[in-house]
């Protein structure tokens, strides 16, 4: 059973074995008398020891560890011993003496704050990307300013994670210069006798010499070569998550604090924002919810990019780490809340009839249908499925809705025609759907045999936009004419259901009613020009021919069982067991 002793080393406590203590004490007392008489001693000391506590609390799992001979001659070796280092005053002078050296180590990102005019992140990643600091200050400068202030968040954040360089041992990591003796004397002694410019003169690069000895094994190189691709990957991992997160966090907070603002500043897109804002939400709080939820992935994603390309980042704390995680399980939470409330405001959809009447017009005479426009609300008659936002006589806001469609039928009742207008709206019941449908205006004329109808509705910039509707149905009896203006193309019904009549492209033409058919009276008939297939099948009732023919474009097409074959004039295409042939006239 060996005895612990408990020692503070650099304001750190440790658990040590009392052989390894003995051999740590004897280690330190050796550096202590090796620097006698050197100017900055204490400092020089401190430093050490320092560095010595940093590598023991790299080397120890939790605080009860307690710290051996292994220990101990892996943190020595890495310092080296005292007699390998000693640095006399002469070299600093012209001629730098010859001693025996450790390679350099790799840089670690620092915050230098000797070199700052805020927090030290221009000057500490100046030394580590090797650039003058003068140039990436101006870079944060114009990033800011293109990303309307925006890039300061990525500043603020390397100032908070970026630890600073204050030891002697931090300032050699920044520089990429190994932390041992040797150095961290000599980076004191160019502090007191200010001597940087020759030291620089002194070689460090010949480390490499000895990685690279005789005694290197070709498959050892060949590890360190793939080791080195498999860092260099890694690192543009880390830097394409630092892109990506980055950017991502910047739009984000742009975009949604500028929507964020809608609501306590009035601008045109308020209104259109207002209007489908259905459960009344805040704006600036549905923006503050969506950047949390979508935000705070993102910006762990940015620190753990950082942490690939940075070997030292602090961490942000395991506090920090909590309360970004219930934030954003909050705003998660509250923006399905959100999203809850949204859609069940389309949970019920009501139909108001506002007006059924007959048209007295006879079954012989023509109804003309057209639509008309109004400058105030709407510009254009076309058909469209979303709103505007217009002002009324009265200057009051309204909501103009161009979602109108024309039905037309046959009234297998009476030998009339007849008019009926539907109102269709959304809401969270079906009283209030039916409330907000019964909201909606809209008007028509009827002038000799014209329906003019009304190409918008309007309602109360109160009722909100829910996916209002106006359905214009019209039933015409068996041999009734009705010619279609063309401004109605937008807004009749297309499709063939519930015996509704379509008219097919076919406005401005006299369309008459016979056998529950539309039928165009001045249509150009269409002609079998080209039925190259006739005399072929006229013996056979197999498969299904189908002959189409246009001012534009003749084909024919037939299916079998030899399989599937298109005829025109341009092009022959053939569809069989064999596979697919197509021939051309070129």
């Amino acid at each position: 059973m060996n005895k612990t002793v408990n020692i503070n080393l650099a304001g750190i406590f440790f658990h040590i074995d009392e052989d390894a203590y003995l051999k740590l004490q004897r280690y330190i007392e050796a550096i202590k008398r090796s620097f006698t008489d050197s100017q900055g001693r204490d400092e020089i000391i401190a430093d050490i020891e320092a560095r010595i506590a940093e590598l023991f609390s790299e080397k120890i799992k939790d605080e009860r560890q307690v710290i051996g001979i292994k220990e101990v001659d892996e943190v020595i070796e890495v310092m080296g011993q005292p007699e390998d280092y000693r640095l006399d005053e002469e070299i600093f002078e012209d001629e730098p003496k010859t001693s025996y050296q450790r390679p350099t180590k790799s840089k670690q990102l620092f915050r230098d704050t000797s070199n700052s005019y805020v927090g030290g992140v221009s000057s500490g990643l100046g030394h580590y990307l090797g650039i003058d600091p003068i140039w990436l200050r101006i870079a944060w400068i114009l990033f800011t300013i293109f990303s309307s202030g925006a890039f300061i968040l990525i500043y603020i954040a390397f100032w908070i994670f970026v630890p600073e360089a204050v030891s002697t041992a931090d300032y050699l990591a920044m520089k990429g210069e190994a932390v041992n003796i040797s150095n961290i004397e000599k980076k004191i002694k160019e502090g007191f006798n200010d001597v940087a410019d020759k030291v620089k003169d002194v070689d460090y690069q010949k480390y490499s010499d000895k990685v690279k000895s005789g005694s290197t094994s070709f498959f050892e190189a060949l590890g360190d070569v793939l080791l080195v691709i498999l860092k260099i990957f890694v690192k543009f991992i880390g830097v394409l998550l630092i892109l990506v997160a980055g950017i991502t966090l910047i739009s984000l907070f742009i975009s949604l604090f500028t929507v964020g603002t809608f609501g306590f500043i009035e601008t045109p897109f308020t209104e259109y924002i207002d209007v489908v804002n259905r459960p009344n939400v805040p704006i600036w709080l549905v923006s503050m919810l969506t950047l949390f939820a979508v935000g705070i992935p993102f910006f762990f994603l940015f620190i753990l990019g950082l942490k690939i390309v940075i070997n030292n980042l602090k961490s942000i704390g395991t506090p920090a780490k909590l309360g970004l995680l219930a934030v954003w399980i909050f705003s998660v939470i509250g923006l399905t809340i959100v999203g809850i409330r949204q859609a069940t405001q389309e949970a019920y959809d009501a139909e108001v009839i506002e007006d059924s009447r007959n048209l007295y017009l006879n079954p012989t005479d023509t109804l003309n249908i057209k639509m008309v426009g109004n400058d105030r609300y709407v510009r254009g008659l076309y058909h469209r499925n979303d709103f505007k936002i217009k002002r009324d006589e009265n200057d009051n806001k309204v909501i103009v809705i161009q979602d109108i469609e024309i039905f037309l039928k046959e009234n297998r009742e009476d030998s009339i025609p007849k008019l009926e207008i539907r109102k269709n709206a959304e809401g969270s019941s079906y009283d209030e759907a039916k409330e907000r449908a019964a909201a909606l205006k809209y008007n028509y004329d009827i002038k000799g045999n014209t329906l003019l109808l009304d190409g918008y509705a309007i309602t109360d910039y109160a009722q909100k936009y829910n996916d209002q509707e106006i359905e214009i149905i019209i039933s015409i009896p068996e041999g009734m004419t009705v010619f279609v203006d063309q401004n109605t193309s937008g807004f009749n019904n297309s499709w063939k259901y519930n015996d509704y009549l379509t008219v097919d492209g076919k406005e401005e033409k006299y369309l008459t009613l016979i056998d529950g058919k539309l039928t165009c009276k001045d249509c150009p008939k269409d002609e079998w020009q080209y039925n190259e297939w006739e005399d072929d099948d006229k013996d056979t009732n197999d498969g299904v021919k189908i002959n189409i023919n246009s001012e534009d474009e003749n084909a024919n097409l037939k299916i079998d069982e030899d399989g599937v074959q298109i005829k025109s004039e341009e092009v022959d295409i053939k569809i069989d067991e064999n596979g697919i042939k197509i021939q051309t006239d070129n």
